[in-house]
């Protein structure tokens, strides 16, 4: 990759120990002297960094090829395009996006086990050989349409554990898979390795364990047949930022680490890489909406009655922001999707809140963010921030209703640019240890004090539901596969 300058980013660089706080504040001072309070987003580049550093800290030996699907922000990809990653992507567009920024055909890996013919040809013509497949039919289609291709075998795996399990639609059994390399090999096309994915926001790291072993199986295989298998694709599934008691990245890599020196150790020769999207981009960005009409509804009796006795006070409120699910919270479609939104204006720790349901702005219905979420009372005009709010969020909104998307500002730390700079320069794994031992968790984003305590509480009301949400869906896949 050619060198590059700050104004490659397009970032403005925090001077003086500003804070993204301290940007998102003076944005809402600019516009609230207008009418014209549009939702907008802040993204600190710099926890591309900190997320890169981790990584190489905690799992050394697997390169991330970041799934472009999950954010495709030109200034994110440009970031870790410039740390050296790989990409994981699933379409032309996918593939000339990262060509742009000038990254290897090496480092792209064609992720997408069921492409469209003119896709394949355009990834010949682009030199880039690594993908998946999962099927016959798939390979039928590589061998008419591009035989030089370095295939990777995608197998199924048990992801009743992820909030997006995706095994219902990808990946081949073990007995299948076999069959699939006896039958690459008839059509003399070059199968170089195994990969899996354990199902998006997994919260239980044991899923890779019996993955990796059956890719194990698979190669062992394929090594019978006189495939020369040199790669493990361990997928995705990584947590976007650290959640006590279910999402903790360090217990992943506690899990995975071993199982990889026991089924495939560094003397095995094998280069693992991994398909880590949200774990990237989630924290990088801090989403600002304004509440533009407020409701003020009764708590019906029934309502009172199902209290249990709890001190229910008698109104429930009912806000409306400018962004939705058409928008930046398409995600919340999913009953296990973490929502939080922390008042911009400093609140009170023993503020009375009530329940408080908040919609966005389009004409549909169902374009409800959240509900039955204890806020305190907020005034139309007020600002809500959502943080964390970098993975599918941006490459899944759309413009319903003629509701525009939010503008972006990008940030960075002078800091964390010398720490582009010198990983660029290195062209390999760099983690100084003061940097990679942060550990960003749900609220680190916010310094202590009554911010932060009160974002603690709102996060104690959602994960509950999240966990409850999670092992519902994992009893009806249950009983589904019954």
């Amino acid at each position: 990759m050619s060198a590059f300058t700050p104004e490659d980013f397009g970032f403005a660089f925090l001077e003086d120990g500003a804070t993204v706080q301290d940007v998102i504040e003076q944005r809402i001072s600019e516009l609230s002297k207008t009418d014209a309070r549009e939702a907008f987003y802040v993204a600190d580049l710099g926890q591309v960094v900190r997320r890169y550093l981790r990584w190489v800290r905690f799992m050394p030996r697997v390169t991330p090829f970041y799934a472009v699907k999950c954010n495709d922000s030109r200034p994110l990809v440009l970031a870790l395009a410039a740390l050296g990653t790989g990409f994981d992507c699933a379409s032309e567009y996918e593939v000339e996006l990262v060509k742009s920024l000038g990254v290897d055909s090496g480092r792209i890996i064609y992720a997408n086990t069921c492409k469209q013919p003119s896709h394949l040809k355009h990834a010949a013509a682009q030199g880039i050989q690594m993908m998946t497949f999962d099927d016959e039919g798939e390979l039928l289609k590589i061998a008419n349409c591009y035989k030089d291709a370095k295939l990777v075998l995608r197998i199924e795996t048990d992801d009743s554990d992820s909030m997006f399990p995706l095994s219902n639609k990808f990946g081949a059994t073990v007995e299948m898979g076999k069959f699939l390399l006896k039958r690459a090999k008839e059509l003399a096309l070059d199968v170089i390795g195994v990969s899996f994915h354990v199902g998006s926001a997994c919260k239980n790291p044991k899923a890779y364990t019996k993955a990796i072993a059956d890719a194990r199986i698979l190669f062992d295989k394929g090594a019978e047949l006189g495939c020369n298998m040199t790669l493990l694709d361990i997928g995705g599934g990584f947590p976007g930022y650290d959640i006590p008691d279910l999402f903790v990245f360090k217990e992943f890599a506690a899990e995975i680490n071993p199982t990889l020196d026991k089924y495939f150790p560094a003397s095995s020769g094998v280069r693992i890489i991994s398909e880590p999207g949200r774990y990237f981009p989630s924290t990088v960005y801090t989403l600002a909406v304004n509440i533009i009409g407020k409701k003020v509804a009764a708590i019906s009796e029934k309502e009172k009655q199902d209290s249990d006795g709890e001190d229910v006070h008698k109104n429930r409120m009912m806000y409306y922001v400018n962004d939705g699910i058409h928008g930046s919270f398409k995600f919340v479609l999913f009953p296990n999707a973490l929502v939080l939104p922390n008042p911009c204006q400093k609140r009170q720790l023993n503020e009375r809140t009530y329940s408080s349901t908040i919609f966005g702005q389009t004409c549909d219905g169902h374009d409800l963010i959240m509900e039955d979420f204890q806020l305190p009372e907020l005034r139309e005009g007020e600002w809500l921030l959502f943080h964390n709010m970098g993975a599918y969020t941006i490459t899944t909104s759309t413009t319903f209703n003629g509701f525009q998307k939010p503008d972006i500002h990008y940030v960075m730390s002078r800091s964390m640019w010398q720490h582009i700079e010198d990983i660029s320069a290195a062209k390999g794994l760099y983690a100084p240890e003061e940097e990679a031992s942060e550990e960003p968790e749900i609220c680190s984003f916010l310094k202590p004090g009554p911010a932060r305590k009160l974002y603690e509480q709102y996060a104690k009301q959602a994960v509950p539901r999240i966990i409850e949400a999670m092992e519902l869906q994992r009893k009806r896949e249950m009983q589904d596969r019954v």
